[in-house]
């Protein structure tokens, strides 16, 4: 079984982030894609409105976690050299 720090903290303290910062972000981005499926849905009804306004959020994201995801690898990878050497 997973302990409290694996299932809370390890994820955000790898991504530089306090627990509280990480759901902030999360729930920030939640949002943003509520509101993209929103436009494209309304898209989907009437093709005249929210023409690009689902796809540039999109890719816009995609580029925000790409660039978390590397700090994210990053941050996993001291972890784990931290650990190796405390070991040693």
């Amino acid at each position: 079984m997973k302990t409290f720090d694996e299932l809370f903290l390890a994820h955000p303290r790898a991504a530089h982030e306090s627990y509280f910062e990480h759901m902030r972000f999360a729930f920030g981005f939640s949002a943003r894609l509520f509101r993209a499926a929103a436009a494209a849905f309304i898209h989907g009804v009437v093709p005249e409105l929210c023409e690009t306004t689902a796809s540039t959020t999109v890719l816009a994201m995609g580029d925000e976690l790409r660039a978390r995801r590397a700090v994210l690898a990053e941050g996993k990878r001291r972890a784990a050299d931290m650990e190796a050497c405390s070991r040693a």
